[in-house]
Parts: C-alpha cells; sequence; structure tokens
C-alpha cells in the first residue's frame, strides 16, 4: 500500500525528548517573565493559585540556586495551567508597554527638536494637533531654550514635556 501525504496525521506523530524539552524551557522562561510582572499586571493574566503563589514566592529569594529551581517548579505548574491564554494575556500587557515606551520617545523627539529652535518641527506638531494653544507653546518653547542656553535644570523643558504629551493624548482620544 502506497501513502500518501494526505494519509498521514500529525497527531498520530509522538514528540521527540529534544521537542518535549524546548517546550518546557518556553513555559519556564514564560514564567520567568511573568515574575518579572509588577502585581497590577500579574493580575490581568489568568494564573492558578498555587502558580500565582510561587511567583510571589520566587520573588523574595536570591539570585542563586534555590531561584533557579524555583522557576523550575513555576515552569512544572505551568504544563498544567492554560499556558496559551497566560501567553496571550502577557503579550497584551507587552503590547502596550511597547507602545507606551514608543509614545514616550515620540513626545521626547518632538521636545528635543522643539527646544533645539527647528521651525519646522515647531509648524508640524501645530498642524498635527490643531487644538495647541500655539501661543503657551512657543512661551513654554522659548522658556526651555533660555534655560538650556543658561545650563539651568530642565524645569521648563519638563513643562514642554508635559503640555505636549497632554495634545498627544488629547488628539489619540
Amino acid at each position: 500500500m502506497v501513502y500518501s501525504y494526505d494519509d498521514i496525521n500529525p497527531d498520530d506523530y509522538i514528540r521527540s525528548k529534544s521537542q518535549a524539552k524546548r517546550e518546557m524551557t518556553a513555559l519556564q522562561e514564560l514564567g520567568e517573565q511573568l515574575v518579572n510582572l509588577n502585581d497590577a499586571q500579574l493580575a490581568k493574566v489568568p494564573l492558578e493559585p498555587a502558580l500565582l503563589e510561587a511567583i510571589h514566592d520566587v520573588r523574595k529569594m536570591p539570585h542563586r540556586e534555590a531561584r533557579r529551581r524555583h522557576l523550575q517548579y513555576i515552569g512544572k505548574l505551568m504544563r498544567s495551567a492554560d499556558h496559551d491564554a497566560i501567553r496571550e494575556a502577557y503579550d497584551q500587557i507587552q503590547d502596550k508597554s511597547d507602545k507606551y515606551v514608543h509614545l514616550q520617545h515620540r513626545i521626547e523627539r518632538y521636545r528635543d527638536q522643539l527646544a533645539s529652535g527647528d521651525a519646522k518641527a515647531l509648524q508640524d506638531f501645530i498642524q498635527l494637533h490643531p487644538g495647541v494653544d500655539v501661543q503657551h507653546l512657543r512661551q513654554l518653547v522659548r522658556m526651555a531654550q533660555k534655560e538650556q542656553a543658561e545650563n539651568k535644570p530642565p524645569v521648563n523643558a519638563r513643562k514642554l514635556f508635559r503640555y505636549i504629551r497632554e495634545q498627544v493624548e488629547a488628539q489619540s482620544e
């Protein structure tokens, strides 16, 4: 009898020992990433009570052998948990965090360009954010430039940053 690829069911194959180890290592790494989340982020992840307790326990441990073994224990607990849902929740948290960091960098670039006296950047910002108080923005820019020229602490640069952030967040709503 001749078999074709259509006759082969992928579920009939047994995982190799190497594949099983890779999967367990991936679960252990996911558990370690969960340990690095803060409590508010961790509350958004669907975790079993034993797994949550193990994560809280490992946070108290020094970075030595006991911690490594406890992370392996977390990986073991992850095998019986719904690790697909956990991975999805973790990815959503990371995505939100990445977007926040990207927004902060964009605001910093605006602030740096405006404080350096880039007239084109000022016009672009005003066009992109029609609700901006132009007079107030120009005043903040002048004060930040003066502060920068006199090597003073960046009090006005921070005010400029906050104002830019308010405008960007108001537009994104």
